[in-house]
């Protein structure tokens, strides 16, 4: 049975000997990849206005998928969390580019094939996204799809612990780092509107396509916006 499976899930990733330093996120990350085929996975958390920040990714193209979503604010997470069931996209050259032209570009030249991606959520509550890629095109089969639902309920389960044992007004260790970035998106987008009297969606385009041309993450961009070694006054960036 799933739940059984689920179970054994997170027995393996919370008994597992890992390298010093990897989480219990990290742990089920790695997991998911040696035993689904698939050449990558990322977890990201998910907030109403998009990709809240990478929690864990197990190699430079987990990474990278991560990073474009959240730079673009498209791709396969962002549309699992907005509607609350999977997004399987077994071959991006095919059918990515009319979908989400900007990550599916991106993807494409990292390497990424292929691209699923799975919501963490209990009921009506959503908390963020597991996702995997492939660097060869190919769908997963039923039983392996079955598998993936089943690491995606062992993550949901992992970050509902992690803020079970965190007191109350506060994020665990594992997770603060991804909202950390959020929260600097969200400052930086408030400066970009006093800066080129915009408001505050025409001001995240601002930062995501100035990350994008100069092919930057996101988080990166908005750090140095907040530390105004970057700004958008109107004079400096007439577009």
């Amino acid at each position: 049975m799933a739940s059984l499976r689920v179970h054994q899930i997170l027995v393996d990733v919370l008994t597992a000997r890992s390298e010093a330093g990897a989480s219990v996120v990290d742990r089920l990350c790695t997991a998911s990849v040696e035993a689904l085929p698939v050449s990558g996975a990322g977890l990201a958390l998910m907030t109403a206005t998009g990709h809240g920040g990478t929690v864990s990714a197990t190699d430079g193209s987990a990474i990278m998928m991560e990073n474009l979503q959240n730079t673009l604010g498209e791709g396969p997470c962002i549309d699992a969390f907005r509607d609350g069931r999977p997004v399987l996209q077994s071959d991006l050259a095919a059918t990515g580019m009319s979908r989400w032209p900007g990550f599916a570009s991106g993807a494409l030249e990292a390497g990424i094939a292929a691209a699923f991606a799975f919501p963490l959520q209990v009921g009506a509550i959503r908390l963020g996204v597991l996702d995997f890629y492939r660097d060869t095109t190919g769908s997963l089969a039923g039983s392996e799809l079955a598998l993936a639902l089943d690491f995606a309920a062992a993550a949901t389960t992992l970050v509902l612990d992690l803020q079970y044992v965190t007191a109350p007004g506060q994020l665990h260790p594992h997770l603060a780092d991804a909202a950390a970035g959020h929260r600097e998106i969200h400052q930086a987008t408030g400066m970009i509107t006093v800066q080129a009297a915009v408001g505050m969606t025409e001001a995240l385009l601002l930062l995501r396509a100035r990350a994008f041309a100069h092919a930057r993450p996101l988080r990166d961009l908005a750090k140095d916006v907040v530390a105004r070694r970057v700004t958008f006054r109107s004079e400096e960036d007439p577009s």
